[in-house]
């Protein structure tokens, strides 16, 4: 069987792909390997059973997903605690919270409505490494348990779940964000009722956009791919910053007064630098991966910060805060992971804190953004081509070390293959567009000529 779990769970067309039959074995599967030292031949084997959190998004096909997985935890032995609709980041903390031996969410995060999918984490709120997914999928060919009268799971409503999560966010504030103005896009997702009550408790004038989910509009013009709609609304109401969210609101992306996009490289930037100036941040290091702006390391350097790169993945950013102890990192999409306040993206979290530093400082978004030039950057995708072999083939070092040579310290090249399709992306950053648009199309060609199958 090829690898269920990509690099974030288990995602597919619902009711084709993630289908109730999936869930409940996945459930099942999860319970066995997560449930290790709980479980003694299918009875309890320390006086209790465990405890498995789940929640979802409101796309429609969570209702039945969600159902599945709680039969599969229950059937299993596991009581579940299941928290509804809330963002994944909540799910993540209430697992650590109510101290659950593991936990689920049930979403596709920006992926359109008709997609799904199965995340599971493990105790304190964690992903899951590879190995233990592995471990998941091979599970599914091995016995399952079925306890029996008492021993069978219990399923009941989390009625806190919101509130908790409501009351931790607001624990991490600063500062309150009074006299901010505050467009909010909820991507008609998980974050459409608490990200507009957090704000608002803070202290911020909140409008409110993309905050009416109805099962089928999750992502559909709004959100965190749509930054589009989040500028028109700043601008349309005056406002002083808009933040964006996606489906499960593990993301950030923000526009300032201007209505200009700031992206999480950029988001990343103002925090780290904050967090310098109040002696918080760790090792004064940041983590991000190799598909940040240069203009992050650039200004990082500038404000004598470290800038840690990962391979691409929100979980590679968490491993190495994790190994190295440090406590801020993410990606340019807007997954940024504060460690002292979570354990994995968190959305409403970031925009808190960027707001919170707007307020501390009394700057614009569009000053505090300012701390980092983005460098001129171009990305395209060379399809059909052999991916082993780009390592290997002289002719493509040859042209990229030119490239580099070219660039010297003023720009960046990039040579990546996609790890679920066939193709290499090329990425070129420089000073000017029309240098990184000249040597991205160049290396393209080549990679074209020597690389296609």
């Amino acid at each position: 069987m090829p690898r269920l779990f990509g690099t974030d769970g288990v995602r597919g067309l619902a009711n084709q792909d993630i289908t109730v039959e999936l869930a409940v074995s996945l459930a099942q599967a999860a319970s066995v390997v997560l449930g290790k030292g709980r479980f003694a031949d299918g009875r309890r084997a320390s006086g209790r059973r465990p405890v498995g959190v789940i929640a979802r998004d409101p796309r429609v096909s969570g209702e039945f997903i969600a159902a599945a997985v709680a039969a599969g935890f229950a059937s299993s032995g596991v009581d579940v605690l299941d928290a509804g609709i809330i963002p994944t980041p909540a799910a993540a903390f209430l697992i650590a919270d109510v101290k659950a031996d593991f936990g689920v969410v049930i979403s596709a995060s920006h992926n359109p409505a008709a997609d799904n999918g199965i995340k599971f984490f493990a105790v304190g709120g964690t992903k899951l490494p590879d190995e233990v997914e592995d471990r998941i999928q091979a599970a599914l060919d091995e016995k399952k348990l079925a306890p029996t009268g008492v021993e069978v799971g219990r399923i009941r409503r989390f009625a806190d779940a919101e509130d908790r999560y409501v009351v931790h966010l607001l624990s991490t504030l600063p500062h309150r964000l009074d006299g901010i103005h505050v467009v909010l896009d909820c991507a008609n997702g998980a974050a459409s009722g608490i990200s507009p009550e957090v704000f608002t408790d803070a202290g911020a004038t909140v409008t409110v956009i993309g905050a009416d989910p109805d099962g089928y509009n999750i992502n559909d013009g709004v959100g965190s791919t749509h930054l589009d709609v989040l500028s028109a609304a700043v601008l349309a109401h005056g406002a002083d910053v808009g933040i964006a969210h996606d489906g499960d609101a593990d993301r950030c992306l923000a526009v300032d007064h201007l209505g200009r996009i700031v992206d999480g490289d950029q988001i990343m930037a103002v925090l780290a630098v904050s967090m310098k100036e109040r002696g918080l941040l760790k090792e004064n290091t940041l983590v991000a991966t190799v598909m940040s702006n240069l203009g992050l390391r650039v200004a990082m350097a500038e404000h004598g910060i470290t800038l840690l790169q990962t391979a691409v993945g929100d979980r590679y950013v968490l491993e190495a805060l994790n190994e190295r102890g440090l406590n801020l990192g993410g990606e340019q999409s807007g997954h940024v992971i504060m460690s002292d306040h979570a354990t994995t993206g968190d959305g409403i979290l970031t925009g808190l804190q960027l707001l919170a530093e707007m307020a501390r400082t009394g700057k614009s978004l569009a000053e505090l953004a300012a701390a980092m030039t983005v460098y001129p950057q171009i990305m395209i995708n060379v399809r059909g081509v052999e991916r082993a072999a780009l390592k290997s083939d002289e002719v493509v070092a040859a042209a990229v070390a030119a490239a580099e040579e070219r660039l010297g310290s003023t720009g960046r090249v990039l040579l990546r293959p996609s790890g679920t399709e066939p193709l290499v992306r090329v990425m070129v950053e420089a000073q000017e567009q029309s240098v990184a648009d000249e040597i991205a199309h160049s290396l393209a060609d080549v990679v074209r000529a020597r690389l296609t199958v």
